[in-house]
């Protein structure tokens, strides 16, 4: 089954310039971007890929799409006839159709009366696709909804490809997988079966130094507005990273770090630069050691769930201030 990339937001913020030509070297050919710039560095990254750009046709941007050798992904009616005047049938397009997202893309009926329109055939277009609603959630009855509607689409356009599932659609069977499959958050270590154990392997691991280790006594405060306090006699570590570098401000009072394997509670307001730790059932806990904020038992997921968001926003959320390190690929 072939399969795509999705590669926005840097590569969900694992860094487009080392993983775009990774997965380029493990077989993959077909990469989407949400964004026009996003496929412009992928172009100069990868000059024989094929890149479709999500977001769809803005005014004013048609003729970079030829000049670039990039498709776009048209969201209505007015866009396959925009582009249509530009591709002349021989530029290829995507067709977006909504299912039920109620964000971009042609409505089912609006795309099942562009059937068979001369349109379609001057706009090159050579993918159909529609996005999942709720697809990790596999008992919820959208999804078969979703199905049935894009299968009728794809009756309405033969002999023109499909693509549905999403990292989630993969794992709801056959009938959600088409021509193409799109994945993206599974592709960086994100559990697409939240309701069973991860089938992905960890790509990322982000560490941290400990910069100070101080001893602090009942009833003294910790960070801005001191919003803990000390019950007792503590063992404090403060890590060198903070909400500037992506680690969320929201999981204050409520995320852990791991210092030598052992887990340890964030104490208090996480601050720009700085975010302080429980130490005190870490012996490993001394100036200079690693402190893991993502990696072992705190995968991206968990990571999210502390910070009461979720993983996409951990990893798209990464600053540019970490020192970067590719192993493998």
């Amino acid at each position: 089954m072939p399969c795509a990339a999705v590669v926005k937001a840097d590569a969900y913020g694992c860094g487009l310039a080392a993983v775009a030509p990774a997965l380029w070297r493990a077989g993959c050919r077909s990469f989407f971007v949400a964004h026009l710039d996003e496929a412009l560095r992928l172009r100069a990254l990868l000059p024989d890929a094929g890149v479709s750009v999500l977001n769809g046709l803005l005014p004013g941007t048609e003729a970079i799409y030829p000049e670039a050798r990039l498709r776009p992904v048209l969201g209505s009616r007015e866009e396959v006839e925009a582009w249509a005047s530009v591709s002349r049938g021989r530029l290829p397009a995507v067709l977006h159709v909504d299912t039920g997202m109620n964000r971009l893309g042609l409505r089912v009926p609006e795309a099942l009366d562009l059937g068979g329109d001369p349109a379609v055939a001057r706009a090159g277009i050579d993918l159909l696709m529609t996005h999942l609603v709720s697809a990790e959630c596999p008992d919820d009855p959208v999804n078969a909804r979703q199905i049935g509607d894009f299968a009728r689409v794809r009756a309405a356009f033969p002999g023109i490809a499909g693509s549905l599932a999403n990292s989630s659609g993969i794992f709801l069977g056959r009938s959600a997988h088409h021509d193409l499959l799109r994945p993206g958050y599974a592709l960086y270590g994100g559990n697409p079966t939240p309701a069973r154990a991860n089938p992905m392997r960890p790509v990322v691991r982000l560490e941290a130094a400990v910069a100070q280790i101080r001893d602090v006594e009942p009833g003294e405060s910790v960070g801005y507005n001191g919003r803990w306090t000390s019950p007792d006699r503590r063992r404090l570590a403060t890590l060198s990273l903070g909400y500037a570098d992506g680690y969320p401000r929201s999981a204050s009072n409520a995320g852990h770090a791991l210092i030598g394997g052992v887990p340890c509670p964030i104490l208090g307001l996480i601050s720009m630069d700085l975010v302080i730790v429980d130490a005190t059932q870490a012996p490993g806990a001394v100036r200079g050691a690693a402190a893991t904020l993502i990696g072992d038992a705190l995968d991206i997921d968990t990571v999210g769930r502390a910070a009461g968001t979720i993983g996409y926003e951990i990893l798209t959320g990464l600053g540019s201030r970490y020192v970067r390190h590719y192993v493998g690929g």
